[in-house]
This record gives C-alpha cells, structure tokens and sequence, in this order.
C-alpha cells in the first residue's frame, strides 16, 4: 500500500458525518435516501461524503433498478492501524537520499586531500569525520596507543583530542594502554540495534540522524 492512499484513507474517516455513515453501512447495504433518514441528513450532504468515502476506496456502489445502494468494502476496512503505518512511504528514501548527501557535503568541507582541516564543533559533522577516520581500524583487533595515534594523525595532528572523544563515545575501550573498537560500536557499525548500543552511542551521528530527520538507519 502507497502512502497517498494512506492519507485518503484517513482523511475520508477524519469526520463525523462520515463515521456515521460508515458505522450505518457496516450495519447493512443502504440507498442514499435510507442513509439520509437515519442519520437526520440532508441527501445532498450524505451524497458529499459518499463520494468522499468512495474516493477512499472504502465504499463502492452497485445500481438496483433505479438507486445505487452503497455498501462497504470490508477489504478496506479490515486494515489495522499498524498496517497502515508500515506501507511503503518513499520518503524514507528521500530522507536517506538527503542524509548521504549531507555527509558527502561535510567531507568535503572539512576534507583537503584526505587531511581533516578541523575538527567540527557540531555532533553530527563531528561523527561524519569519525567515521571516515575509523575505516583505518579493524574489529577485534589491538592497538596499542602509538599505533592508534599513527593512524589518528594521518587525518588531523590533534589525535590527543580525536582519540579521547573515540573513547568517551564507547567506540574504542582502553585497558593499560590497549585500544579495541568496542562490541557496541561494531553491533552499531553493521546496523543492528540494541539497548547496549543506543546508550553506549547515545551521542554518535547516527543517533543525531534519527533524532533530526526521523529515520532509522
């Protein structure tokens, strides 16, 4: 199911008069003018909300000699909230869309042939640049400050700050001057979700994607 029929969906079931309408034709098959007498309307208003409810696709007509008697779609009807909630919204896409050119704006604003310019003051971009330093280390792997700080200043010469803030974040675990990327942070790397990794990442630019834009990646 597409969104735009969501929305219609809603919208004809967002009023009064056509709730009901649709709570008297889930009693029965009825004619306009039957409608009408029952819910105290005028036939000219029922046949307005009609058209909305068939235009929703959730009533549809069938001619009797000479009236139409409207009945519900039942197909429609018995659609859950939650069903509705989980259709294909391309936005999602877009938002992604938006996400990855994003990122690819902020390396190449704090990128110059492969050195970090600055370190971002801002989270997200911060995490952005992050990211592109930690392709350099392996999970389950250990390194010892002097190579993790070798690797650090190939980007930026202020490894001191980059490294405490990979530490601080849960990424890397240190243990007597031995460094290793964290569990949490490879469970966060391939996508996968947890208590453990939303608290131990809480404040990683991934996290700050779902909370400005709402997606989950």
């Amino acid at each position: 199911m597409d969104i735009e029929r969501v929305i219609r969906i809603l919208k004809a079931l967002a009023d009064r008069s056509r709730l009901l309408i649709a709570k008297s034709l889930y009693g029965k098959p009825q004619y306009l003018e039957e409608l009408a007498e029952r819910l105290n309307l005028a036939p000219s208003t029922v046949s307005f909300h009609l058209k909305k409810l068939e235009q929703a696709g959730l009533v549809s007509r069938r001619r009797q000699q000479y009236y139409a008697i409207f009945f519900l779609k039942n197909s429609e009807l018995d659609l859950s909230i939650r069903e509705l909630i989980m259709c294909d919204f391309d936005e999602l896409d877009l938002q992604k869309e938006r996400i990855a050119k994003y990122k690819t704006k902020v390396l190449k604003s704090f990128f110059r042939n492969g050195k970090l310019l600055r370190i971002p003051a801002q989270k997200q971009k911060r995490w952005i640049v992050f990211e592109q330093i930690l392709v350099e280390f392996e999970f389950g792997r250990n390194y010892p400050e002097q190579e993790l700080n070798e690797k650090i200043i190939k980007y930026h010469d202020d490894y001191c700050s980059i490294r405490r803030s990979l530490v601080e974040e849960n990424v890397f675990s240190r243990e007597e001057g031995i460094y290793r990327l964290t569990e949490n942070y490879e469970r966060f790397r391939k996508g996968l979700s947890s208590e453990s990794t939303k608290h131990g990442l809480k404040e990683s630019f991934e996290q700050s994607m779902r909370d400005k834009f709402g997606v989950q990646l």
